[in-house]
This record gives C-alpha cells, structure tokens and sequence, in this order.
C-alpha cells in the first residue's frame, strides 16, 4: 500500500478565503497547496479522463465523485511522479476537495489529514459582498448576480459542510475568516508549525536511521498520471 499524504484541509463558505490562503502557504518552502479548480483547469481535454470530464460539463452536470477523486490522485500522484510535489518533506495543503462527505470517505485510504483549518463567518452578508467582489474582479459578471451566490452559499451548507463531521473534533481548527488576510495568515501559521515541525524531525529520524529511501523518477508513469491518457 503506498504512503498516505499528510494533509492539512483548508476549509470553509464560498468567500472565506480558502484559495487565497492555500496559495499563500503553497509558497513556503515545506508546503504544496493543491486547488480542486487548477486540477480540472489543467486537464488535457484529448486525454480519456478529459474526454469523460468534457462529457459531463459540456451538459452542465456535476462531475461524479467518483471520477473527480480519481482525477485528483492521477494529478496529485503525476506532480509527484516529475519532482513537483515531495510528500517525504512536504504537506499537502487542499483547497477545494474533498468536497462533499463522499469525497472525503474515497480518500480516506489517499490521504493523512492531520488538521481542518476551518474558515468561518458567523456573517454571512461579509460573504456575499467578498464572492460579489471577486466575480466583478474577475470579470464573471454572472457570478455577480445575488441568486448565483446564495445558491453558492446553500450548496455549501447542504453538501459540503457535512465534511466538518467527517473528521475528528480535535483536528478541526476554527479561525475567524473577516479577519485581515494577513491576521487570518498568522493564526493559520501559528497551527501549522507545530505539525510541520514533527514531520520534519520524523523524516530527520528516518533517514538517520536508514528507513527513508527515495523513489526513482519514472517520466512514462508521469506523463499517464498528468494527462490521464490511456495507453
């Protein structure tokens, strides 16, 4: 069986700054932020996967989880596989996924999440003017429209807060998200180092001890696991 991931959980509403976090963290040494979007965004569209993926959306319809779990460990393992993600001394850091309580129990065997960093807004309204912000930044004007958020906001509610209740109340740590980004960052940090520190001394230990060992590159294993192509 291969190792699990150990992983921290950024979680929380539409608007609560999980993705401007994730990126932020994804830039410190010791850290992989991994975005549920940027995986669908970079998939190969003429490969099998992205053919099945083009099939659903071009319809409109939700990808399963099944295959968006899939998708994901393809992704996640083909960064490993060229070098990009080391999980020896690394933490994964999601955003985006799992996204529901089915996701979360189909990674359970995938992932080793040590900590939930719940993101969370007592006030909603300072959601919706965040999520309306974003949109008009972003030029997705019909993201902008009142109706489009709540339904947002409810999705959430109805399907992925529930994760909350996957995992155990003691890896579940609560920050307040209107707070300043940076202010949000520090108590963000605060919780991790600890974590950090320990996987660092227990890699320090292994491989002291001669029970570390590094896996060879293996470009064609690489390449199927990035694109998803079939053989």
């Amino acid at each position: 069986m291969s190792m699990r991931y150990k992983s921290i959980l950024l979680f929380g509403a539409p608007g609560s700054g999980k993705g401007t976090q994730g990126k932020i963290l994804g830039a410190i040494p010791g850290f992989y932020h991994s975005a549920c979007g940027d995986v669908f965004r970079t998939l190969d569209l003429r490969s099998e996967m992205g053919r099945v993926f083009w099939e659903y959306s071009s319809r409109g319809q939700l990808v399963p989880d099944e295959f968006t779990v899939k998708l994901w460990k393809n992704y996640i393992k083909g960064m490993e596989m060229v070098n990009q993600f080391h999980p020896e001394t690394e933490l994964l850091v999601l955003d985006g996924i799992p996204r529901n309580k089915m996701q979360a129990e189909l990674l359970d065997e995938t992932l080793d999440v040590v900590k939930v960093i719940y993101l969370r807004c007592a006030d909603m309204k300072k959601m919706v003017m965040r999520l309306r912000r974003r949109a008009l930044k972003e030029n997705r004007f019909d993201d902008a429209n009142d109706t489009v958020i709540q339904n947002r906001l409810e999705v959430y509610e109805r399907e992925t807060r529930p994760v909350l209740d996957h995992y155990p109340k003691d890896r579940i740590a609560e920050i307040d998200a209107t707070m300043s980004q940076i202010r949000v960052l520090h108590d963000i940090i605060n919780i991790l180092t600890p974590i950090k520190s320990d996987m660092d001394h227990a890699r320090e230990t292994a491989e002291m001890s001669g029970l570390a060992e590094k896996k060879p590159f293996n470009p064609e294993l690489a390449a199927v696991s990035i694109g998803g192509k079939s053989s």
